[in-house]
């Protein structure tokens, strides 16, 4: 595959309040990595992980990180492309649908 689809999870080390019997942020960007991988292979996905309280330099992602925190989403939220696709507790399903949209094909 050509084009390379960014998948980002924002997430922190702290659970959420509303998120107190999920995994981590970090573990469930490890799993959700592990599933993607399951399906689609291992081309095709940018994965990123990026905690709000500590976000790289990019301002992109300063920007979207600070909107986390300001608007008290649930985390770890899940974005494929810039487009919100999962929050709190991010849904298979709906992270394929929309990897799928941007032209991933599962494999065979």
């Amino acid at each position: 595959m050509e084009n390379q689809i960014e998948l980002v999870v924002y997430g922190a080390d702290v659970l959420c309040p509303s998120c107190v019997n999920l995994p981590s942020s970090k573990e469930q960007y490890d799993w959700l990595q592990a599933a993607i991988s399951r399906k689609f292979g291992d081309n095709g996905v940018i994965y990123k992980y990026v905690d709000i309280y500590n976000p790289p330099e990019e301002k992109p992602y300063q920007q979207f990180a600070t909107k986390v925190i300001d608007e008290d989403m649930f985390y770890p939220v899940v974005l494929v492309e810039g487009e919100v696709v999962g929050e709190g507790n991010p849904r298979l399903k709906t992270i394929y649908k929309a990897l799928e949209k941007k032209g991933l094909k599962p494999e065979s």
